[in-house]
């Protein structure tokens, strides 16, 4: 029925918005802003009618959650940063049908998740960049998913995005995009010194961490090594939203049984002590079997990334 084009981890970083406007910073993200733009093509070219983002700037406390309103307009300014968002518009259309239709095959398999679409609750930036540069024209109607997830297991995580690929390709008539929006590292630079480290990452041990998973990633032969490594890899290496993102992703794509090779669109870089960048994972069959189960032991690794902080 239908098809699951494109999957792809994104940047996000704020200082993408600041660069667009006059001042010491414009211009200075203009590669993260292209591989954005490159995405948006890719999509366009594979036939894309809708995206779903893996936010990591959504914060949630219990169970999974979508918003799939049927649109969204309005003015934002970062709660966390609004000296580099401030002002923000935004516009674009949901799909309440497929935000439905992806929390009903997530529940029958056993991950509670909740689908909003009568609310006022907003996206969240890591959804409202992204969508700045790949989707002005509101091509795309849009599914953000909750992925900053603070009681979660990761495999849960994993389990969601299998789940969702299953509701777009068994149950959904319509061509679909997953993107995993959060960092590589996340260690934000201590405060008084975030100027020092606007174009670095915070530590050569994290930016080595990252340019050894990238090799993983672009090698296409160690998701099994990858997988066991995640819920490590995301607290020694500060994963934005604990990496349910990432989790999501490779849920999405066979977990430990995938076989794509990682194309890198925007080259690594530092921002603010974080470890970024834009790669697109190639969408290949999907092994359910890889998928690890429900409320797996902490004895096999995939346990809470947050009981393990």
């Amino acid at each position: 029925m239908g098809k699951l084009a494109l999957a792809a981890k994104i940047t996000h970083v704020p200082s993408m918005y600041l660069s667009e406007l006059d001042g010491p910073r414009k211009g200075t993200r203009q590669d993260a802003i292209d591989g954005h733009v490159e995405i948006g093509r890719r999509c366009r070219e594979l036939g894309v009618d809708n995206i779903v983002v893996f936010d990591t700037h959504w914060l949630v406390n219990a169970n999974y959650h979508i918003n799939c309103a049927p649109r969204w307009e309005g003015v934002y300014t970062s709660n966390e940063l609004p000296h580099f968002i401030s002002n923000m518009a935004y516009g674009f259309d949901g799909n309440p049908e497929l935000g439905r239709l992806m929390a009903r095959v997530a529940n029958e398999n056993g991950v509670e998740t909740l689908a909003h679409d009568a609310t006022t609750l907003a996206p969240e930036y890591g959804t409202l960049v992204p969508m700045r540069y790949m989707n002005a024209d509101r091509h795309f109607k849009v599914v953000s998913v909750s992925a900053l997830c603070t009681s979660h297991y990761l495999d849960d995580s994993a389990r969601l995005g299998w789940a969702l690929r299953r509701a777009i390709e068994d149950h959904y008539d319509g061509t679909v995009a997953i993107l995993a929006s959060g960092s590589l590292s996340h260690r934000f630079a201590q405060n008084g010194l975030a100027p020092e480290f606007a174009f670095k990452v915070w530590s050569p041990f994290l930016e080595m961490l990252d340019h050894e998973v990238m090799q993983m990633w672009t090698a296409g032969n160690q998701w099994p090594a990858f997988c066991e490594m995640l819920p490590e890899y995301a607290a020694k290496g500060h994963g934005e939203g604990f990496m349910h993102d990432t989790a999501m992703l490779l849920g999405a794509l066979g977990w430990s049984a995938y076989d794509g090779q990682a194309e890198i669109v925007t080259p690594y870089f530092g921002a603010s002590g974080t470890g970024q960048l834009n790669a697109v994972f190639p969408v290949t069959p999907q092994n359910g079997q890889a998928i690890p189960p429900a409320r797996a032991s902490a004895a096999n690794g995939y346990t809470s990334i947050a009981t393990r902080l």
